[in-house]
């Protein structure tokens, strides 16, 4: 074995690089940490010999340098694994990608002391930033706590919400509208719509736009007709027992997310109602649920990897001093038919 080849059965270590490229530790240090004091051949020695060697600068070497953590974390408040999944996995990819390893912080949205839960998770993993998923994203005490502790977040939401530095914006208003338009279309008169837990504006902008969308076509939404749930599977089986009990049942149901949707397709099969002859249901999302389920889910799109990546980047470059230059990112939604809505049968 040549001298300068370090012992293949361990990771090469920076003294290694600095034997192989016949340089001192300093120098390798200074092109690991991009310094414009190395010059271009020294630099293209280096670059090299990392390559050979299979050098992998470790985390807390990177960390001791530069004096952040390379830690990232995703704080989310929403227990619906095939969205969360999905957000996690765009997150992760570009961490993976920029070398930041990434913290997972599961939290309810009904604890009292959340803010502070937040806090304190912050100060004892040292995450250099966050990405703050819906509907926790939401709430305005937490990205005051941030931006007091100095520590970048990106908040996804359907709305603006003050304090974040950026922040992805979908308009779930807008996709709701057209959603009571394409159902309007079908000739549906009697629709009705779980909504979510109206005190996030996820679920009150969803509600708002599909109410706006049908008074635009001049139909209105009887009170009867609009059940509040959770954005559980369970509030869903709950809600769609109410709808489809009323004297005259609507022949359309907008649920505000798929796992809703979900739970009218099983008391509509329970009941012995055929989706979507008796009766047309969509849903809110296009998680993998969607397309899982039998009759597939006429839903709307929202492009959760994309989001995910997106945030991501932009806490990168947050933490990288570019928030000048972050305006808002706004994303697009659409809807999706399947094979869960089709005309009434009296139309």
């Amino acid at each position: 074995m040549n001298g300068k080849t370090a012992d293949v059965r361990r990771a090469a270590t920076i003294a290694d690089v600095a034997r192989e490229a016949d340089v001192s530790i300093r120098t390798v240090s200074r092109v690991l940490n991009n310094s414009p004091k190395v010059g271009k051949e020294t630099r293209e020695t280096i670059e090299r010999a990392i390559e050979r060697l299979g050098f992998r600068r470790s985390l807390r070497a990177r960390a001791l340098a530069s004096g952040r953590s390379f830690l990232l974390g995703v704080v989310q408040g929403d227990h619906n694994a095939h969205v969360i999944g999905l957000f996690q996995r765009g997150i992760v990819e570009i961490c993976s990608e920029a070398g930041y390893e990434l913290l997972v912080h599961p939290v309810s949205t009904q604890d009292p002391d959340l803010t502070s839960n937040i806090e304190d998770f912050v100060q004892r993993t040292r995450v250099d930033g966050l990405v703050l998923l819906p509907p926790l994203s939401e709430l305005p005490s937490i990205p005051r706590t941030l931006r007091r502790l100095g520590v970048s977040a990106v908040g996804i939401a359907a709305v603006r919400v003050p304090d974040y530095p950026a922040m992805l914006v979908s308009d779930e208003r807008a996709a709701a509208g057209e959603m009571a338009r394409y159902l309007v279309g079908l000739g549906h008169r009697r629709i009705g719509m779980i909504t979510g837990p109206m005190q996030f504006h996820s679920a009150s902008e969803r509600e708002q736009g599909f109410h706006e969308g049908l008074a635009a076509a001049g139909i209105a939404m009887p009170a009867a007709y609009v059940r509040e749930g959770d954005y559980g599977f369970e509030s869903g089986l709950a809600a769609a027992e109410a709808l489809l009990s009323l004297p005259e049942p609507p022949t359309a149901i907008f649920a505000g997310n798929d796992n809703m949707a979900a739970a009218v397709l099983k008391i509509a099969h329970e009941r012995g109602l055929s989706v979507p002859d008796d009766l047309s249901v969509a849903g809110f999302d296009d998680s993998d649920i969607a397309s899982m389920i039998s009759p597939a889910l006429t839903t709307i799109r929202r492009p959760v990897l994309e989001m995910a990546r997106e945030a991501t980047k932009q806490v990168i470059a947050l933490l990288d001093g570019e928030e000048d230059r972050l305006p808002d990112y706004s994303v697009g939604l659409e809807v999706i038919v399947r094979q869960s809505t089709a005309p009434p049968r009296a139309a």
